[in-house]
């Protein structure tokens, strides 16, 4: 009997002891403080508080990171793609204007040789050597086993550019008509007045007519004469315009400096004439607006 009476004599002082300590937390010291046991929760909050927060910062960066981890990826992905994007438009840019280019010498190139009759071999100019052995010369991208021999006609879409002189299997070596070496029988359009052409620098031809009374014009177009069988040059191919009648008292020719048609150093399709025509074209390959104006713009004798 004394065990239960003690042991529920201490569960009675527990309680007691519990409501007590809930009602003095309730209420505290004020109304509306909070009591001694808020306190304590206080302290504990201002202990463990930062690190719990920064446990959730933690966890919320690791989150974020694993979840924007797929979208770095598909991110860099695309980045890859425009980058791809960009650099072929900046290719297109550049190639295009060279395309276009390219497309218009070639459209020129087969007037030129439909006009003269002429049977040709394209080819494309890969090196241009202005001081090579001392001679101006070129490398074209055609040689014997596309049916091309030395001193052949070399032409572009406007006119002269000179004749093959080395020929290899897949390539060719062009002296170009502005070489001081190279030399052209040349006549008057219109006229039909003979001379040789002879290159003086790389925008220039010396012409010498043999009539030394030759009344010229600036502006007169000079054509190739054509070689005995047709080697190296056939006839009628343009090769410039009169720039300039130059002063030579006394001499046996009349000497003018003549501005050729074709500029070497811009050059990059060509074609080499492999078969002459049937007949001389005359002035059929004369560019249009001079052809036109034949009669004002060649020389005309006394």
């Amino acid at each position: 009997m004394r065990d239960t009476r003690r042991t529920r004599i201490v569960l009675v002082g527990l309680l007691l002891a519990g409501f007590a300590l809930i009602t003095v937390d309730a209420h505290g010291d004020r109304p509306g403080a909070p009591g001694p046991l808020g306190k304590v929760r206080s302290v504990g909050q201002s202990v463990l508080g930062p690190v719990q927060r920064a446990a959730d910062s933690g966890m919320r960066g690791v989150g974020s990171l694993l979840s924007g981890w797929g979208h770095s990826a598909a991110d860099q992905q695309r980045i890859t793609q425009l980058n791809a994007q960009v650099a072929a438009l900046k290719a297109q840019l550049e190639t295009g204007p060279q395309n276009r280019t390219r497309a218009d010498q070639l459209d020129k190139l087969l007037r030129l040789t439909a006009l003269g009759g002429l049977k040709t071999v394209p080819a494309r100019l890969v090196g241009l050597s202005p001081a090579q052995d001392g001679t101006w010369s070129a490398t074209i991208d055609a040689g014997a086993r596309d049916g091309i021999s030395e001193n052949q006609t070399v032409v572009t879409g406007d006119g002269l550019v000179g004749r093959t002189t080395a020929v290899g299997p897949y390539t060719a070596t062009v002296l170009l008509a502005v070489d001081p070496a190279s030399t052209v029988g040349v006549r008057l359009a219109g006229s039909g007045t003979i001379g040789t052409a002879t290159g003086q620098d790389p925008h220039t031809l010396r012409v010498e007519f043999l009539d030394p009374q030759l009344e010229v014009k600036p502006g007169a177009v000079v054509v190739t004469l054509g070689s005995a069988g047709d080697t190296p040059f056939v006839p009628g191919v343009p090769v410039g315009t009169v720039r300039q009648v130059v002063s030579t008292p006394g001499a046996l020719t009349r000497t003018v400096l003549v501005a050729p048609y074709v500029n070497a150093t811009s050059v990059d399709t060509v074609a080499v004439v492999v078969q002459p025509p049937r007949t001389d074209p005359r002035d059929a390959m004369v560019p249009g607006p001079a052809a036109s104006d034949l009669q004002s713009a060649s020389a005309t004798q006394p």
